[in-house]
């Protein structure tokens, strides 16, 4: 796993739950700081997951995530072992990613 990205991915019964924080600071482009100057938009634009290689997710994102977000999403036919890998891209061009072997409940 990096810094910037927190996982677990647990098999319970049929289904896996995979949850994910991601540290970003989400910027919306209209906030401004303490002399008035708006704070430029950075945010997550796409995440992805993959189980061994294949997509699972693809989600679009925009400024009303919040910051540090949390994802949750579940899956079947996962194995223990298998591994989950999520990836992100800001607007900025930045990216982030973290991997985790999926392990029982």
């Amino acid at each position: 796993m990096s810094e910037n990205m927190r996982m677990r991915a647990q098999i319970k019964g049929e289904i896996t739950e995979v949850k994910v924080l991601m540290t970003h600071p989400m910027e919306t482009g209209r906030r401004k700081n303490d002399v008035g100057d708006l704070i430029p938009a950075n945010f997550i634009q796409l995440v992805s997951a993959t189980l061994n290689g294949k997509p699972l997710i693809e989600a679009q994102w925009g400024t009303a995530i919040s910051k540090n977000p949390y994802l949750t999403f579940h899956l079947r036919g996962a194995k223990v072992g298998d591994v989950v890998r999520v990836n992100w891209t800001d607007n900025q061009g930045k990216t982030g990613a973290g991997e985790i072997a999926v392990s029982a409940a």
